[in-house]
């Protein structure tokens, strides 16, 4: 890693919740900062997600006993991992990486790793949303965990018994808090668990009007273009679509799943696969606005109550960005919405979007040391919302010389090489 060094300016790439929450951080240690993004807002994984600030999520997906689940859990057989055939060259390879990265040890390190950045992601949110005066967006109520038959309920509960979960904790639900579950949906609830300690965004698209609106206020900069080319040895350099060509002391890449062509072009190995998910949303619902997100893990589904909509999320659908959406997705989350007898009415929109996700499940997080003046902040898979708000402090302290208050060391794109 190079000695830091001060810097006046910086550009960030992507206006994602991770770049926008970068850009506040930088903004308010006095680097002025500009964003680079294409003009399309609230499409990305950033907006589409559930809401949910998962916390407990200590645990890397990369682990000896995800990998063996792998088969049962195939969209053909109802489960929510989807390998399209057409996509075989992308996920294949990334299936490989992942078996290497899988093994006990390396699970032991990526749990410690990203515990540490866990702990610190819930008081960053509540920091960054006070600064922004909407700390209400932020639900601090934890979320529940359904299950529908005796042995998924046992197995479930003994599995998280027997999880890291961080700084928070569970315990079975009250008979109220049951009875308030069963007027949400009518199937058999064989067991269910609430969470303390986790929390939820009340409305992810006024998240990012009023995280824009921050960082517009502490005197950041928009230029709607998309950066096709970067370099950064001494001083940063990036070249965009409209063939502008603008230089900064240091260059940001938060562009998510778009985020690795513009480092390979610098022979750096990024492999880096988009995960899509799904989800169906309705404005037409009986769901009480403050019931905590719900995940019914016998259908890996969450369902949460925003402020204006209530939503259905899952899939992990390993494909390129181009692919065409799946619509066998939506009719299934359709399908798994009237089995619980949500009351979602129509006409329910729908949404596809690509999280991205590294081999190891653990982000990429630091600077190029060829090139100190190109940093990156990525590859935060199903935790982007979650571990927004920290990755933003730890990229200000970095990019300013500064020590992070969590080690980034194992979150370098080194250890790919």
């Amino acid at each position: 890693m190079a000695a830091p060094r001060s810097h006046n300016d910086a550009i960030i790439i992507g206006d994602g919740v991770i770049g926008l929450a970068c850009a506040i951080a930088l903004q308010r240690s006095g680097i002025q900062t500009l964003i680079v993004a294409p003009d399309e807002p609230w499409r990305g994984a950033s907006w589409g997600n559930a809401g949910h600030i998962a916390i407990e999520q200590v645990e890397p997906l990369a682990a000896p006993a995800t990998f063996r689940s792998f088969p049962r859990r195939l969209f053909m057989f109802g489960g929510p991992l989807a390998l399209p055939p057409r996509a075989i060259a992308a996920w294949l390879p990334f299936a490989a990486r992942l078996a290497r990265f899988s093994t006990p040890a390396r699970f032991t390190r990526g749990k410690a790793a990203l515990g540490a950045l866990l702990s610190e992601a819930l008081p960053a949110w509540q920091r960054l949303l006070a600064d922004s005066d909407a700390s209400a967006l932020l639900r601090e109520t934890g979320h529940f965990v359904v299950w529908e038959t005796d042995g998924t309920a046992a197995a479930g509960i003994a599995r998280w018994q027997a999880s890291e979960i961080g700084k928070t904790s569970f315990r079975s639900v009250s008979q109220d808090e049951l009875d308030e579950l069963r007027t949400l949906i009518r199937v058999p609830i064989a067991g269910a668990i609430r969470f303390h300690g986790s929390a939820q965004i009340t409305d992810n698209r006024r998240l990012g009007e009023v995280l824009h609106a921050r960082f517009c206020a502490l005197g950041g900069r928009v230029h709607r273009a998309r950066a096709v080319h970067i370099a950064g040895v001494s001083q940063a350099k990036v070249t965009l679509d409209d063939d502008t060509v603008l230089t900064c002391d240091v260059v940001l890449v938060a562009a998510g799943a778009a985020s690795a062509p513009l480092l390979e072009e610098l022979g750096e190995k990024v492999p880096l696969i988009a995960e899509r998910g799904y989800h169906v949303e309705s404005a037409s619902t009986d769901w009480p606005f403050g019931t905590p997100p719900v995940v019914f893990e016998d259908r890996s589904l969450i369902v949460t109550r925003f402020a204006e909509a209530v939503r259905a999320a899952s899939f992990a659908e390993f494909a390129p960005l181009s692919l065409p959406p799946d619509p066998r997705k939506w009719a299934r989350l359709r399908a798994h919405v009237s089995a619980l007898g949500c009351s979602f009415g129509e006409p329910a929109s729908e949404w596809v979007g690509a999280r991205p996700t590294l081999p190891d499940y653990l982000p990429a997080i630091g600077r190029l040391a060829r090139q100190p003046a190109i940093a990156y902040a990525f590859g935060h898979q199903h935790l982007g919302l979650t571990l927004a708000a920290v990755t933003g402090e730890a990229i200000a302290a970095m990019v300013g010389g500064e020590a992070p208050t969590v080690d980034l060391s194992p979150f370098d794109l080194a250890r790919f090489a």
